[in-house]
């Protein structure tokens, strides 16, 4: 397996790390937070960030430090920060390690944040079936208070700033970042109409930055090492290094930090060992559950943003699913279905009902009961749901079920065709029961 220069889980590697406030101190932990508060404008912090190239790590690789200079310079009210820890995307899975295993990294990062926008106030969003990251980000909230690198006065600056664990109920759709408002101030988590943008209208009103957790991470790094250092690493506009959390049908899932910019080919055979058994591949999702497939031409294809997009697929959060020669892409995309489907907040027509009637044809398919014109049905409900949503959630859940559609209908066809699964004989057996 190669071997790349560890950013985030480099403390991680170390023999011995728990993840304390202590451990985190002996390996330089907050010296980029107290070489701000003693040395650096606010501006210039922004301007760091905005050097470095860093992007948002949850999906949309929106400019990090651009967004936080849309937070207005002269609002007399609180501003906010959140963070987003909501990671309830199928398949992945890096935000809950960082978390859990280097927790002061990321408090690190929204402190620093915090100060470069002028919040005194931040809140961790967190996955209501993440317990154990809760707790542990408790503590360690527990312990940055006791150490004074939050609170009041920090470093002797003036500057005050308190953190809050808000945890979810396990929905979905609050990890879309006005949903995740919604769900704070204590209402029903469903999306906003934008604009007006949270960075002008956020949380509870106020001007607001929603960064993700491993977006977070990133920031002392770039305060301690310096934006050329972190702008060095990975390729063209997608700088730094990124987490991808490879699942599915390999010799080695996990969780793997690597330079932006290595071929999927090198994640899939290099880093996570292959495919098992030694099998074809025959699939595999880049970003997420919400990101169209990609076959095995898509191979040699960089992972950074730009150059999945050109592919026709997105980078989203970094979550790569792969499936072997002997995998039904039509039951793979019933699946991902039932779980959009489900998660579906019910705000917005096509999105409840289209869902519905989309997982129903795919049943029918996956069960042997397919109809001519089936296919094109699909395609066509899908089109109805694009771009008529309130918020990106129409786009996710039909992205599996097109790019399937484009680069396997002939599979669909041969379902409807044999009247049934070639790949799950029982299917329909399976499926009433």
């Amino acid at each position: 397996m190669p071997k790349y220069e560890l950013v985030l889980f480099k403390n991680m590697a170390q023999s011995g790390y728990t993840g304390s406030f202590t451990d985190y101190k002996k390996t330089g932990g907050y010296t980029a937070f107290e070489k701000v508060l003693k040395q650096g404008a606010p501006a210039s912090i922004i301007d760091e960030v905005k050097k470095s190239g860093l992007r948002g790590r949850g999906g949309a690789g929106f400019p990090t430090g651009l967004k936080w200079s849309f937070i207005p310079k002269d609002h007399a009210g609180p501003r906010y920060l959140c963070c987003n820890a909501d990671e309830s995307e199928p398949g992945t899975y890096k935000d809950r390690q960082l978390m859990e295993r280097d927790p002061h990294q990321m408090l690190e990062g929204m402190a620093i944040c915090c100060y470069a926008i002028g919040a005194a106030t931040a809140y961790i969003y967190i996955r209501g079936e993440f317990d154990l990251g809760a707790e542990i980000l408790e503590n360690a909230i527990a312990e940055a208070y006791k150490a004074k690198v939050i609170g009041k006065d920090i470093f002797g600056s003036g500057f005050n700033l308190d953190i809050y664990v808000h945890r979810g109920a396990g929905a979905y759709i609050c990890g879309e970042e006005t949903a995740l408002l919604e769900s704070i101030e204590g209402k029903r988590g469903k999306p906003r109409i934008k604009p007006p943008f949270p960075a002008i209208h956020g949380l509870y009103q106020e001007p607001t930055v929603i960064n993700n957790v491993e977006t977070l991470a990133n920031v002392p790094h770039i305060i301690n090492r310096g934006a050329d250092w972190f702008a060095s690493i990975g390729i063209g506009k997608s700088t730094g290094t990124r987490i991808f959390g490879v699942s599915g049908q390999v010799n080695r899932p996990g969780n793997y930090e690597v330079p932006m910019g290595v071929t999927i080919r090198e994640m899939i055979y290099d880093i996570a060992g292959g495919i098992r058994g030694n099998k074809k591949l025959k699939a595999f999702i880049p970003g997420g559950a919400s990101a169209p497939m990609m076959k095995p031409e898509h191979l040699d294809t960089p992972l950074d943003f730009e150059s999945i997009k050109e592919a026709g697929s997105m980078l989203g959060s970094g979550a790569i699913t792969v499936m072997d020669e002997d995998t039904c892409i039509v039951w793979a995309a019933m699946n991902l279905m039932e779980f959009f489907h489900h998660e579906s907040c019910g705000q917005c027509t096509p999105c409840r009902e289209g869902s519905g009637w989309v997982l129903q044809i795919l049943r029918r398919i996956e069960e042997g009961h397919g109809r001519e014109g089936d296919v094109d049905q699909l395609l066509d409900l899908c089109q109805r749901i694009e771009g008529k949503t309130v918020c990106a959630f129409g786009e996710a859940e039909i992205g599996p079920i097109v790019s399937s559609i484009k680069h396997f209908r002939a599979e669909f066809e041969q379902h409807i065709g044999e009247k049934g699964c070639p790949f799950h004989p029982d299917a329909a057996l399976s499926m009433a029961h």
